[in-house]
């Protein structure tokens, strides 16, 4: 097995001892931790207090989408029974409660932590790991089936008119050091300003002086270039058919 080998099967066993050991208690403390408790606190909604707060909630999430069995049943058991044994008041094994206060945590909050912890990771990246000392940032898009809901469909378009999932587009901007996700701008698959330059454009206030952008030849248009010059941003791209 060679380096690079023995190097991805090295990092995907810590990743599966790490999941397989994240807990909604340990989300928690991170969420809770002295980096992130001001801006969990700055993008909470106005509550009332309920069995499941909006905090105790995302980490209940996150440690539902880490685990083995992310079952919305088995998180709430594991809740339940974490309560009884810290001696708090009980709480029901129904999984109705939680569902309901997911469907209620805010979006500004999952993103905003989502790239608080991306520019947390990138600024502890060693400076040996960046090219030249420069970070690399890197772009690109894809497309996701939605649930097939009335809501999803007035938003989203299908495939075909009348058939298929509702389907989205999103782009993101990843650090190469680190593979964090540092921004994401998530549109409908069709129409006027859907395309992925045009969600790009609503995230290029991410890139800092200094930063190089890659990318596929999709993004090297004259515009997206002049204006990451502006930024003083440099960008690769692999050269479109005869541009």
């Amino acid at each position: 097995m060679n380096t690079s080998r023995k190097l991805a099967s090295l990092q995907q066993s810590q990743f599966q001892k790490y999941s397989q050991s994240s807990t909604p208690h340990t989300f928690f403390n991170l969420l809770t931790s002295p980096e992130l408790l001001s801006t969990v606190e700055d993008l909470l909604p106005e509550h009332r207090e309920r069995s499941f707060p909006s905090t105790e909630t995302l980490s209940m999430f996150l440690a539902q989408a880490m685990g083995t069995d992310n079952s919305c049943q088995n998180i709430v058991n594991e809740a339940a029974l974490t309560r009884a044994i810290s001696g708090l008041p009980p709480c029901s094994s129904n999984t109705g409660s939680y569902c309901k206060a997911r469907q209620r945590l805010p979006l500004s909050m999952v993103s905003g932590l989502v790239r608080q912890t991306g520019m947390q990771m990138t600024a502890q990246v060693p400076r040996h790991w960046r090219w030249q000392g420069r970070p690399i940032r890197l772009i690109d898009g894809t497309t996701v089936e939605l649930p097939d809901t009335e809501e999803n469909r007035r938003a989203y378009p299908q495939t075909r008119e009348g058939s298929g999932c509702p389907l989205s587009r999103i782009v993101g901007i990843t650090c190469l050091a680190s593979g964090a996700l540092l921004n994401a701008a998530i549109g409908p698959f069709a129409g006027k300003g859907s395309g992925e330059q045009a969600l790009l454009r609503t995230l290029l206030d991410t890139f800092n002086t200094g930063d190089i952008v890659l990318g596929d030849a999709y993004f090297g248009t004259y515009f997206l270039l002049a204006e990451l010059m502006a930024r003083n941003v440099d960008a690769v791209f692999e050269q479109y058919g005869a541009r």
